[in-house]
């Protein structure tokens, strides 16, 4: 029996080990989200400032960044608008995580295109869940668009289809 080909319909693609950066100016509110976030299995890396924060994503290509606002070098915001004017990088969820707690604050996160908006202090359970549904919300996501890849070569592998007129 022949073997199938990689990423053919019948050879399971492995699930990526998720990623999530964490990219907070303070190291104690880093050091508390990373034990918050130790009980899913994911990888967990940390950036100081808005800067650290971009070149995190180059190299560790994080599915779900913990953004906060308030760092120095590059605003949360600003991060947040690169990131997602970016088409390699806009797939990637941002949970802003921040003690601005103003309506235009919520705002302006939501106009820099973040896709949730968390206070400090923040809860552990209500962020664990955040993050798990925000890497749920990915991993389909990528997967539906594998889906759209393989399709869209199988189409372009099809033969012309025959009308049938002319008989």
């Amino acid at each position: 029996m022949p073997t199938p080909k990689p990423g053919s319909p019948k050879t399971p693609t492995p699930t990526p080990r998720s990623r999530v950066l964490i990219a907070d100016d303070n190291e104690p509110n880093r050091e508390l989200l990373e034990v918050y976030l130790a009980e899913l299995d994911c990888e967990i890396a940390t950036a100081v400032d808005g800067r650290d924060t971009l070149d995190k994503v180059a190299s560790f290509q994080p599915h779900v960044i913990l953004l906060d606002v308030m760092m120095p070098k590059l605003s949360g915001f600003e991060v947040c608008e690169r990131l997602k004017s970016d088409p390699a990088t806009s797939p990637i969820m941002i949970l802003m995580v921040t003690a601005l707690g103003e309506l235009g604050d919520i705002e302006r996160a939501v106009e820099a295109g973040t896709d949730d908006f968390l206070s400090k202090p923040v809860n552990k359970v209500e962020l664990v869940k955040r993050v798990e549904n925000m890497l749920k919300l990915r991993h389909v996501s990528d997967e539906l668009e594998r889906l759209r890849s393989y399709i869209s070569t199988m189409d372009d592998e099809l033969p012309p289809r025959q009308t049938g007129r002319g008989k």
